[in-house]
């Protein structure tokens, strides 16, 4: 599988940790009517691209920020407006949601800008007195409790670093002791397991987010690297060319799958996914291996010419 099989959260150049729409309506239970709408409100940016919107895992964290929020019956306009106030006044670049900390206050929405400790009221232009301070840290505290999404999180920054992969996979394991049916950890806890050279529990954990979401193209794609690596080709096949299905711009799928199909000595398909590869990925990371595997391809020893027939 090597690093062209990957998490959930790390496939296609430049979208690392991404989730489409979809996802995130089901990780988070928002619906997409909601979420269309804090995009125009710009209180979330998913990046576009192959004709889908993918939010990264910090908008997932301003999205469960903005949930808790609305749950309170804060408008969005109004935390949108602090927010542009909060820029404005503090000289601040762009802000997402999930680098502020929320406090309601009454009628008011207090904020504590990056780097500070302290509460501080936008529309007032003031820092909040501090005798608020605890009132206004115990709201807090409602508004912060750790949630699923935070452990997700953490396991995210451990797989960064092979020495806390360990502390990675218990922290999805822990994850799906509270969210069994989240598709996203099973796919991450079997890729941090193969990362620790257990293969076979990585497989295990990807047909497990199978069984939960059979469409789910990355956990087919993940599925199949791993049976290809073992020699489960029938089956590494069927699961690659699914993915192949579902993500039809997913170019490291067609790679793997050019692999499989070769191992299983049929030449021309791999040929068709080389090619396929390229479309989708002349700069990629296996550009390369993939016009070398097409020149020995192309290579045939000319054939004998063909005699003219002669006149009877």
């Amino acid at each position: 599988m090597d690093n062209r099989c990957r998490s959930k959260s790390d496939w296609g150049a430049g979208l690392s940790q991404r989730y489409t729409r979809k996802e995130v309506g089901r990780i988070l239970g928002v619906n997409a009517t909601r979420l269309r709408y804090w995009e125009r409100l710009r209180l979330v940016r998913p990046r576009a691209r192959w004709g889908e919107r993918f939010y990264s895992f910090g908008d997932l964290a301003s999205l469960r920020t903005m949930q808790r929020l609305a749950e309170r019956r804060i408008p969005a306009l109004r935390v949108k407006r602090v927010i542009r106030l909060v820029e404005q006044q503090f000289g601040a670049a762009p802000l997402a949601l999930h680098q502020l900390q929320f406090i309601e206050q009454g009628r008011e929405l207090i904020v504590i800008p990056p780097g500070d400790s302290r509460p501080f009221n936008p529309l007032k232009q003031q820092w909040a007195f501090s005798f608020d301070a605890a009132s206004a840290q115990q709201n807090l505290h409602q508004l912060s409790r750790p949630t699923p999404e935070d452990l997700f999180r953490a396991a995210l920054e451990c797989e960064s670093d092979e020495e806390t992969l360990p502390e990675a996979v218990r922290y999805y394991r822990e994850i799906l002791e509270f969210s069994p049916d989240w598709v996203e950890a099973h796919i991450n806890l079997g890729v941090a397991l193969y990362q620790l050279g257990d293969a076979d529990a990585a497989c295990e954990a990807f047909r497990k987010a199978m069984q939960l979401d059979p469409a789910n193209g990355i956990c087919r794609y993940n599925l199949g690297c791993v049976l290809e690596e073992q020699g489960e080709i029938d089956e590494a096949i069927r699961h690659l060319r699914c993915a192949a299905r579902v993500l039809p711009n997913h170019a490291d799928a067609r790679f793997n799958l050019a692999l499989a199909y070769e191992k299983r000595g049929q030449r021309r398909l791999a040929r068709e996914q080389w090619m396929l590869y390229l479309r989708h990925a002349p700069n990629g990371p296996w550009a390369d291996e993939a016009r070398a595997h097409l020149k020995r391809y192309a290579y045939r020893k000319p054939a004998a010419p063909l005699p003219f027939p002669r006149k009877s």
